[in-house]
């Protein structure tokens, strides 16, 4: 555990620095887009922050190339690297995306390439799902289905960006809680070591988010950008695929661990879902919505969740919270359904089901019933009393 911890202190520093260093040459080199009808700040801000944080990704994998504990994963380099030169693709993509506002062809084309590579040529795929040792049909039929939930959670990921703290913030706690489940379900299934793969690119993306937010909170300095947020996606549906493909499924076989332990053959297919449910749904609504009225899937608009919510009278800072109430709440829910079971706790599940209940209607309340703000904005003005003129 220690390692993990310096792999994110090192990686939150890292971005930290390197986020200054790109907001100062953005501010002097003019390196920011105007402002979009569908934007909520009002003031040009650079969209680079995904460089930054891209860098800190780069430097913590190579300085896990030189420890020890992590010799794991790099002893067979290649998936490490293709996974690295997909994520560089989808950054430059993103950067010119930032820059010159591409067609949104050429963006899925590239998620599709990126997310092939790592699948294709990484050989990091969706080999088998761990319920009852059930394998995928097919060599195609797995690359497929891999390439599909990359691209998918990219895009997840990147529709939800559009408020200050909002991507990082929301990110920081869904990997957090992802990597408290990876690390737990090695532990559990006997493996010889804690030190993975998937953990620790959860780690790492924790500590990306967290050197990456003090930069974009309200006010913030710096974006980032589709860049930042595609990479974001890219990685958390990397580092899920990676925990699903490394179980034996016969070790989460349910005839074999017993009922009490039957939710672990289901969270690792359920919880990389869990995490990103807010992300997902707004783009299934999106996608639905536009396709509705005729137009592309990808096409821009100010209807996501964070835009309603805006509407309905939430100040940005509000709205960012209730977000990250819900990702925590959902995401935590099930984390203790997990650890119930596997400590015998009193009713396996019904720790995470309270908590999930209790958290969903404090989440419910908190979205649905108008704000001081809203209350404020809607109350008729009183008239205020003419101050008398000065005397001559």
């Amino acid at each position: 555990m220690t390692q993990y911890l310096l792999t994110i202190l090192f990686t939150a520093a890292v971005t930290l620095a390197l986020s200054w260093v790109v907001w100062k040459l953005a501010l002097r080199f003019k390196l920011y887009p105007g402002i979009r009808d569908r934007d909520v700040h009002k003031t040009p801000t650079p969209r680079l922050g995904g460089v930054a944080m891209f860098l800190g990704v780069v430097a913590a994998f190579a300085l896990s190339s030189r420890n020890p504990y992590f010799s794991i994963f790099w002893t067979d380099p290649v998936p490490v690297l293709w996974l690295l030169g997909a994520v560089l693709l989808i950054v430059l993509i993103g950067v010119a995306d930032d820059l010159w506002d591409l067609d949104w062809m050429i963006k899925l084309g590239a998620q599709f390439v990126a997310a092939g590579m790592i699948a294709w040529f990484g050989q990091l795929q969706i080999l088998s799902l761990p319920i009852g040792a059930l394998t995928v049909g097919s060599s195609w039929v797995s690359f497929l289905l891999t390439v599909f939930a990359m691209v998918v959670v990219m895009n997840a990921v990147n529709f939800i960006d559009g408020l200050n703290g909002l991507v990082a913030g929301v990110c920081l706690i869904a990997n957090g809680v992802f990597f408290a489940y990876s690390y737990l379900l090695v532990r559990d299934t006997g493996a010889s070591t804690y030190f993975n793969l998937a953990s620790f690119i959860a780690a790492v993306l924790v500590g990306a988010c967290l050197g990456f937010l003090p930069m974009n909170w309200t006010p913030a300095k710096l974006f980032m950008g589709d860049a930042g947020a595609l990479m974001l996606g890219l990685l958390m549906a990397s580092s899920a695929v990676a925990i699903t493909g490394q179980l034996d499924p016969a070790v989460l076989d349910p005839e074999k661990i017993g009922r009490s332990q039957l939710l672990g053959a289901f969270i690792p297919i359920l919880l990389p879902v869990v995490i990103v449910l807010l992300p997902l749904l707004d783009f299934g609504l999106a996608v639905i919505r536009r396709q509705w009225a005729g137009r592309s899937p990808f096409s821009p608009d100010r209807k996501h969740l964070h835009h309603r919510m805006l509407d309905m009278g939430h100040t940005d800072t509000s709205a960012v919270l209730i977000f990250y109430s819900w990702t925590a709440v959902v995401s935590l829910a099930f984390l203790l359904m997990y650890i119930g079971t596997q400590q015998s706790w009193p009713g396996d599940y019904l720790a995470g089901i309270l908590f999930g209940v209790v958290g969903v209607i404090a989440c419910a309340v908190l979205t649905l019933l108008p704000s001081s703000h809203r209350l404020r904005r809607l109350s008729p003005r009183r008239a205020r009393p003419t101050p008398p003129e000065p005397h001559s």
